[in-house]
């Protein structure tokens, strides 16, 4: 007999049963949680949820409940949605081409009246992206609820697979930060010569970038003393709680050379022991006590990327994209990146890894100074 078929022949006799309260505690349902427990459960996953993923899956459901209840005539969030819903809201939302041309299926009158409403920015279809993103909220949502998602049905998925080829086909490309290697960075760095603001975006710009690419939400939510010099020049930062390892266990990554020095000259010039490290500036260059924002961080990016005449589509992902591509670049294993960046897959580090390492690809240069086939070298135009 297995130590499983002796657990199940075990019998519970009455002296084993504790005691019953019944008539001090109401005894629960097994089936369901109560409505204090489920407040309890939705506590924990507010706590346990990211602000800036809260604030999107909030935006997302708001967008919903207003779409809804203009198209159906319905209040959103009183049961689960049927899969028709679902397309509908693809075929509102994404443009198709027509014989007539371009066109999608919400009608003028709603969509004017979803700007109205503050529900949209602008009328009009709305990016792969950002429909996927909703969708995707609206799966979670009806998960938290105990439903099947509408999202799961095969025609949906069918649909959107042919939405994103017919968009590509046209041309429609997804539109991707633009990455920060080492040279723009170089020129983002010439800017920060402005006084302490100069001297906090210096320091900020290297530490996201020199250690390992750090998200926004990363970045502001250092403290002086996470922190921790080993010598001149080479310091450990502490991560705690992140996108991707929600644990809380602290994590070392190592910060060297230039970067610890733009960090010491920010901490000798904001005068900083504790608290956060990267904080918000007033009139005068005061160093104020509270931490930047997410948003905060990608405006300074954008900022030092004007100052410095620098074309692209700059973002605080930016930084974190181009030090993956320029160590790419450079010939650093995947491995030792994905470490420090703290990517949980390959597939989403991959693109910018290999962006990177095929500007240094032998085979783009095959020919290289060889003479072509009139007898004279190839050379660069200049």
């Amino acid at each position: 007999m297995t130590k499983m078929d002796k657990f199940t022949t075990v019998n519970v006799s009455k002296k084993t049963q504790p005691v019953l309260l019944a008539d001090a505690l109401p005894a629960l349902d097994p089936a369901v949680l109560d409505a204090a427990s489920i407040r309890a459960a939705e506590e924990f996953v507010a706590d346990g949820t990211p602000a800036n993923t809260a604030r999107s899956y909030a935006s997302a459901l708001r967008y919903w409940a207003a779409w809804y209840a203009l198209r159906y005539g319905q209040p959103f969030g009183d049961g689960p949605l049927p899969a028709a819903v679902a397309m509908q809201f693809v075929l509102d939302h994404l443009q198709r081409q027509t014989k007539a041309g371009l066109a999608h299926e919400l009608p003028p009158a709603l969509d004017a009246r979803l700007v109205e409403l503050g529900a949209k920015a602008q009328p009009g279809p709305l990016a792969y992206a950002t429909v996927g993103h909703r969708l995707a909220v609206l799966a979670k949502w009806h998960r938290l609820h105990g439903w099947d998602s509408p999202t799961d049905d095969h025609r949906l998925k069918t649909l959107l697979a042919k939405a994103r080829k017919a968009q590509a086909r046209r041309g429609v490309a997804v539109r991707k930060k633009t990455a920060a290697v080492a040279e723009p960075l170089q020129a983002m760095l010439a800017t920060c010569t402005d006084g302490v603001r100069g001297v906090r975006d210096r320091a900020l710009l290297l530490f996201a970038w020199s250690g390992g690419g750090r998200r926004r939400s990363e970045v502001v939510a250092i403290e002086v003393t996470d922190l921790r010099p080993l010598d001149a020049t080479t310091w450990l930062y502490a991560l705690g709680r992140t996108k991707t390892d929600t644990s809380g266990v602290r994590r070392e990554k190592p910060l060297k050379g230039e970067a610890v020095l733009a960090l010491q000259a920010w901490l000798d010039a904001a005068q900083l022991t504790e608290g956060p490290l990267f904080r918000r500036l007033h009139r005068g260059g005061r160093v104020g006590a509270t931490a930047l924002t997410g948003d905060q961080v990608a405006r300074i990016v954008q900022r030092r990327a004007r100052l410095a005449g620098l074309p692209g589509d700059w973002a605080a992902h930016s930084l974190r994209s181009g030090f993956v591509t320029e160590a790419g670049r450079q010939g650093v294993p995947l491995g030792e990146i994905m470490a420090l960046t703290e990517h949980k897959g390959v597939a989403t580090v991959m693109g910018y890894f290999q962006a990177g390492t095929l500007l240094n690809s032998r085979g783009a240069d095959l020919l290289g100074d060889r003479p072509n086939s009139a007898g004279r070298a190839l050379k660069t135009p200049t």
